[in-house]
């Protein structure tokens, strides 16, 4: 007896079983596993409708393509809002891939919204709009620049935790934009209505967003080439992937990190150049809407690939249009339309763990010995 639970205390059970790092799959599968996903999120989605609301799912799915799709205005708003939020994606892209969790895109924006709108109060009609509109540009620009290596600095000279410096100069630059607006509007309404007639961005096609589309476009191509093709692309992905041998190779990891954040900075800069000077006209504390954050999941969703961001920008979008269109045409509050998207972006985003790993279970035979 004692003999066979001595025997016994020898060995010792694998788990049922365990996650391994699954070798790089080709792409193909990695992209037939993300439709998998996206097809089984639609599936839930009819499920949980039929239960929860009694309503047939394919109209459901109707009135969200409705609401993207359904109209040349909607598609041209669908093109708009993705050229915005594409913009602030791509401005964050490159401090991502340095592993400079860079959390304070919403700020960064809004800071240029306010760059922006400060020219058109002060200058506007006071010097021709082809000075305004480069000024709104440059000031833009450098407001964001500023408001991106703030944190930068501190990083690279006291290591102080950027994801916390970014996220607080968001409230800060909140609050900036509250203060201003207290001081543009005497009557204490902190509302500021839209500056017309001054500083207006060329039309091109006779529409306000082919410009706006027209920039991030070249912004797109431009940000895949700098990242991919050149010198200061390589640094950023070697100091991403270790500090230690980027110092070991002769880069700079200080330079690298300061030069970048000015670089995302000025991006989200020139987001509010175009949110103010293309479409809003006027700023208030919510100008960016979140869609600094929005962001974060669109560059992560496209392993920050720009070319990819393209895809995953129209992703969320389009399930945000369709979700308010869902709530218009079902009458009802726009929390379920919410969840519905909520549980497209868990399968989308849930995928890339079957991407990433594989789960082994443990052979009915094998026994491990200690």
């Amino acid at each position: 007896m004692a003999k066979s639970l001595n025997k016994g205390a020898g060995k010792t059970r694998e788990p049922l079983f365990h996650i391994v790092k699954r070798p790089t799959i080709p792409l193909w599968k990695s992209w037939v596993i993300r439709i998998i996903a996206i097809l089984a999120a639609f599936l839930v989605c009819g499920i949980v409708t039929y239960l929860l609301v009694q309503r047939n799912p394919l109209d459901m799915y109707a009135s969200m393509f409705r609401g993207s799709l359904g109209s040349k205005r909607k598609l041209w708003k669908l093109a708009k809002d993705m050229a915005v939020l594409l913009c602030i994606s791509l401005a964050i892209t490159p401090a991502f891939r340095m592993k400079f969790w860079n959390i304070g895109a919403e700020g960064q924006v809004l800071v240029g919204c306010l760059a922006t709108t400060a020219c058109l109060f002060y200058l506007g009609g006071k010097v021709p709009d082809a000075i305004l509109i480069a000024l709104m540009l440059v000031t833009a620009l450098l407001a964001g620049a500023v408001w991106g290596v703030i944190p930068a600095l501190f990083k690279a000279k006291w290591k102080t935790n950027e994801t916390l410096f970014t996220l607080m100069m968001n409230y800060v630059a909140t609050y900036l934009v509250a203060f201003f607006l207290l001081t543009w509007t005497p009557d204490g309404s902190s509302t500021l209505g839209r500056i017309e007639g001054v500083g207006m961005l060329p039309v091109l096609f006779g529409n306000s967003y082919v410009l706006i589309i027209l920039v991030v476009a070249i912004l797109t191509v431009a940000m895949y080439i700098y990242l991919n093709y050149t010198k200061h692309g390589y640094e950023i992905s070697v100091v991403g992937e270790s500090e230690n041998t980027a110092r070991y190779i002769g880069i700079s990891v200080p330079k690298v990190i300061i030069r970048t954040m000015i670089l995302s900075g000025a991006l989200c800069g020139l987001a509010g150049f175009l949110i103010v000077g293309g479409l809003d006209r006027t700023i208030y504390t919510e100008s960016v809407g979140g869609q600094g954050f929005t962001a974060i999941m669109v560059s992560w969703l496209a392993k920050f690939d720009p070319i990819v961001m393209i895809l995953t920008s129209f992703l969320l979008i389009f399930l945000d249009q369709g979700a308010a269109q869902v709530a218009q045409d079902f009458n009802m509050s726009d929390a379920f339309p919410s969840i519905i998207t909520g549980i497209i972006l868990f399968f989308i985003i849930g995928c890339e763990f079957f991407i990433n790993y594989k789960v082994v279970f443990r052979s009915a035979k094998k026994e491990v010995k200690e």
